[in-house]
């Protein structure tokens, strides 16, 4: 039975992952080696509860209750839970790394979940020790709101850490949606073409930034796709982009958009950064 979640990794995708673990009376132990970014997700973490308070979503006792469910530390010899979530950087050697770091202090019954939006699940799993209990948990952004989780069962995940991990997205108050490791999984692989065709709009000249975003929405879009990659992050956006153009050998469809490249040199990596395709 799972009671306790670790959340590796205080980002945005992480202190939400935490946030809607608590609220779901999971005790919640977020870790991250920078205690900047742990302060910076207790201060997102409160505002996000605060707003609910606000709304009268929740009660000020309720409040309190979902805050004592958090426990956030710096220190790796914290995290012993019955799942743990990785959303650290998106770099198979980094997960690996930290994997294995966790396997020396959690026991064999420990699910190990990654929250990669793009890394194949087989190969991460591939150089972890006791391989079977790694699977993927992809979250959406926010993920303390956005309904949908993709697991991804790698060629050794086991069929019971798949069924743990589809009955706990449940428990999140999440919808869940199976699928077999492979490029983008399901949701990415889809929605390329809804960020990279965008650009190439804009590139050609044929529309803006803002007639794009305007015309998706007023479609019934919640988010145009340059809004929509300003909140992912543009450097997140299109490290997704480079990882199914390899995987795809390079096949032209898929080509990274240069303007996106432009951006993340520049810095200009979205909300996160205070500017993308728009000022914040």
């Amino acid at each position: 039975m799972i009671t306790k979640i670790c959340v590796a990794g205080a980002g945005t995708m992480g202190s939400g992952i935490a946030l809607a673990s608590a609220q779901n009376n999971f005790t919640v132990i977020l870790f991250d080696t920078n205690n900047e970014v742990l302060e910076k997700a207790r201060g997102s973490i409160n505002k996000n509860l605060e707003f609910l308070l606000d709304k009268n979503k929740i009660t000020s006792e309720e409040k309190r209750l979902i805050f004592d469910k958090l426990r956030f530390t710096s220190s790796i010899k914290d995290c012993v839970a019955d799942v743990i979530i990785e959303a650290i950087v998106e770099k198979l050697t980094a997960k690996i790394d930290l994997f294995n770091q966790l396997s020396a202090i959690n026991n064999d019954e420990c699910i190990f979940a990654s929250n990669t939006s793009s890394i194949p699940i087989s190969e991460i799993q591939s150089a972890v020790v006791n391989p079977g209990r790694v699977a993927g948990m992809h979250f959406f952004n926010p993920p303390h709101v956005m309904k949908l989780v993709e697991v991804i069962k790698g060629n050794k995940t086991s069929e019971k850490v798949v069924k743990d991990l589809m009955l706990l997205s449940v428990q999140l108050g999440k919808t869940p949606v199976l699928c077999q490791d492979s490029p983008g999984f399901i949701v990415n692989r889809v929605a390329r073409h809804y960020y990279l065709e965008a650009m190439k709009l804009v590139e050609s000249g044929i529309a803006t930034i803002e007639d794009v975003d305007e015309i998706m929405e007023a479609t019934g879009f919640k988010m145009g796709p340059f809004r929509l990659m300003d909140l992912i992050g543009m450097d997140i956006n299109l490290a997704v982009s480079e990882s199914l153009y390899n995987a795809f050998d390079q096949a032209e469809r898929l080509k990274p958009s240069g303007m996106q490249v432009d951006k993340v040199n520049k810095g200009e990596l979205g909300r996160k950064s205070g500017k993308g395709f728009y000022n914040y």
